[in-house]
């Protein structure tokens, strides 16, 4: 892997420091974060960063992150601040390396999507504080839909509505599939969710209960009932795929695929609402993909540390981020900001994602310690389920033995 440095020294040089001159180390993955970091530390903050006495010292790391903070924090290397994923975080806060968020930044904390915050929490004490984030959304093709002669889709709609409007454009099309599904919990989970189904109980066992089976049963057989196609089958890896290129109506991915769509689809007309609610609770489920400001317990400038990732959280950073069209921002009152009132299409996928976070039942991306291991054991079923080499009640059988012995019973 490899770590780019970047210095912003003078910024701490110009007036006197309300603290220490402390150097703070901060590092993420680069990519498009290149610019936002960057963008926020020497455009936004670098006055606040100048007053608070600060020099920053930025090493974004190009490859595997998660890899490379686990072997840096062993070898008592790692930045003071770096980003910590849902998904692989907690064998991290379980190992003493990162430190609780500080009672300095618990108004910072208070002020974020609750949801958020319940994805960074380890044995009670929340263990960073939740940069940005993405949810799951509907997005359908327009055109397809008036070709079709189907109604769009709605916020109300319910499973039976999504399903019976999907194998109306598919029968009344020919050449057009529904929705191609993937055999993958990240997009399973907005129907398992939805029917009150949760991945663990009170004993911190997963319980595939008949909740969870009518999930699974309607999910796996979309193909079957004509309402859609195995993303494999029309040489795709994810639902975006299939939708960039007009194989299948909809799509049920992340703010993400709007930049992905204006690349590979750029007159494509698409609308976005929320996942379709289950008709028995009436609820909509969804999963939460977040990271995390995090600190290291050994950091020597820890209240630096602390103090920078405040103002990389604060209203105006938040407020640029999300004006900026790069990623969602975590605090709640920016719902009201009027960049989600905008017409366009971008603005309504936005939208729809970030009131994702707080509407019905919605879990993060996370499986406590178990993380891929847990994941691996469901997406195994699902594949299972979908090329018929079990059946449905065969597969959750399996997976509940699998998850019998992962997370006992």
């Amino acid at each position: 892997m490899k770590i780019t440095t970047t210095l912003i020294t003078a910024l701490s040089l110009a007036t006197t420091p309300v603290l220490a001159s402390d150097v703070v180390r901060i590092s993420g993955w680069g990519g498009n974060d290149l610019v936002v970091v960057n963008s926020l530390l020497n455009e936004v903050l670098a006055d606040d960063i100048r007053a608070a006495g600060i020099t920053v010292r930025y090493e974004p790391v190009e490859g595997d992150f998660a890899q490379y903070l686990t072997n840096a924090l062993s070898a008592g290397t790692a930045a003071d601040v770096f980003y910590v994923d849902s998904f692989w975080g907690a064998p991290l806060f379980r190992s003493g390396a990162i430190a609780p968020v500080s009672n300095a930044n618990q108004a910072v904390a208070d002020a974020l999507i609750p949801a958020l915050n319940e994805a960074f929490m380890y044995n009670g004490q929340l263990m960073g504080l939740a940069k940005d984030f993405n949810t799951l959304a509907l997005q359908f093709n327009k055109d397809i839909f008036d070709d079709a002669g189907v109604a769009y889709p709605t916020m109300d709609d319910t499973w039976h509505d999504f399903r019976s409007k999907l194998q109306a454009v598919s029968t009344n099309l020919g050449d057009v599939h529904g929705i191609c599904v993937v055999p993958d919990y990240a997009r399973f989970a907005a129907f398992a969710l939805g029917t009150g189904w949760s991945p663990f109980n009170e004993q911190g066992h997963t319980v595939l209960d008949d909740r969870f089976r009518d999930a699974f049963e309607f999910y796996t057989t979309l193909p079957d009932q004509g309402a859609g196609v195995m993303a494999a089958d029309v040489g795709q890896g994810w639902m975006g795929g299939c939708f960039g290129d007009e194989t299948t109506a909809v799509a049920i991915e992340g703010s993400w695929i709007s930049g992905f769509l204006r690349d590979q689809a750029p007159s494509m007309q698409y609308g976005t609402v929320g996942i379709p609610v289950h008709p028995g609770t009436g609820e909509r489920g969804n999963l939460i993909f977040t990271v995390s400001w995090s600190v290291a317990n050994d950091s020597q400038v820890k209240d630096s540390a602390h103090k920078l990732i405040e103002l990389l959280m604060s209203p105006k950073a938040q407020q640029w981020v999300l004006e900026s069209g790069l990623a969602l921002p975590s605090r709640e009152s920016l719902g009201n900001n009027p960049y989600f009132n905008g017409t366009g299409q971008e603005a309504e996928i936005s939208r729809v994602v970030f009131n994702g976070a707080s509407d019905g039942y919605v879990e993060p991306f996370a499986f406590a310690q178990y993380g891929g291991d847990w994941k691996s054991i469901m997406d195994e079923a699902l594949g299972a389920a979908l090329l018929k080499e079990r059946t449905i009640d065969d597969a959750i059988r399996h997976a509940q033995q699998q998850f019998d012995r992962l997370t006992g019973r």
